[in-house]
């Protein structure tokens, strides 16, 4: 058990959680029912010797971590897995219950095809990494989780078409996912790459006039493409700041499905949600 703060988050759980899931469990030296829930789970993660890992967030001391996810009750404990939320709970559980919630955690067969399909493609090996994902959703097909990585995985190639079919294929629940936006918008922003005027004649017209609303939005989308994320937000956020009505507030739209793409480095989108939240008061 360790304690995780904004600062530490992206390394003790984000990482971590792609070598096993991570608990990690919001609480406050005052709330009584996370003294009783939190040795439970110490016993628990020692009994289960590496097969998950717990961190504990001091919620007086990290809020914005907990209003990252969304934390308003606590004990609130979020299962983190391949550096997504995949399960959580709120108050405490008696111990049959801890069991059964962790229980769902154990990796399944298409789960660990996808854990070895994203080592693989972290060690650069796109063949194995292609195949395994092709494993994981085989394995599993009515689960979105393997190709909504897999869509990410192709678009990081460059390989648009099959992203797309890929795409087309995810259940209508899929909506519902935290990546299906960012991934939406990727997609559409490495579509639109060919049309997009080049970097210097976006900057040079934006420089003659700060105004020029399209300007930034192409300039943006060319960032996306490129997967430069906080300069794309710097753009958007200027438009925001300009006329929150420019293309039905394309701006803040834009910002939110960025946050997604950014899901795993937290401090980085509370900085910048700070930021829109300021220049929307």
């Amino acid at each position: 058990m360790s304690d995780v703060t904004l600062q530490n988050f992206e390394t003790e759980v984000i990482d971590a959680s792609r070598h096993a899931p991570v608990l990690v469990d919001f609480w406050a030296p005052w709330c009584g029912p996370c003294r009783t829930l939190g040795p439970m789970l110490e016993r628990l993660e020692a009994e289960a010797g590496g097969q998950w890992k717990l961190v504990k967030v001091n919620v007086d001391e990290n809020q914005e971590l907990a209003a990252h996810f969304g934390v308003r009750s606590i004990p609130h404990v979020v299962a983190i897995a391949e550096g997504q939320a995949v399960d959580q709970f709120i108050g405490v559980l008696p111990e049959s219950g801890l069991r059964e919630f962790l229980g769902r955690l154990s990796p399944k067969p298409a789960q660990l095809a996808l854990y070895d399909a994203q080592q693989l493609a972290a060690e650069g090996d796109r063949a194995g990494a292609g195949a395994k994902f092709a494993e994981a959703i085989a394995l599993d097909p009515e689960t979105d989780a393997a190709r909504l990585a897999y869509i990410g995985f192709l678009l990081d190639g460059n390989a648009i078409d099959d992203a797309k079919q890929q795409f087309e294929a995810l259940s209508p629940g899929a909506a519902q996912q935290d990546a299906y936006a960012a991934l939406r918008t990727r997609i559409e922003a490495m579509e639109n790459l060919s049309g997009l005027p080049d970097e210097a004649t976006l900057t040079g017209r934006i420089a003659a006039d700060p105004g020029d609303l399209a300007a930034r939005l192409d300039l943006a989308r060319l960032l996306i493409a490129r997967q430069q994320y906080e300069p794309a937000l710097e753009q958007l956020l200027a438009i925001v700041r300009t006329d929150r009505g420019f293309e039905d507030d394309i701006g803040r739209k834009t910002m939110l499905s960025v946050f997604e793409m950014l899901a795993d480095r937290p401090e980085v989108v509370s900085r910048w949600r700070r930021q829109l939240s300021t220049s929307l008061n």
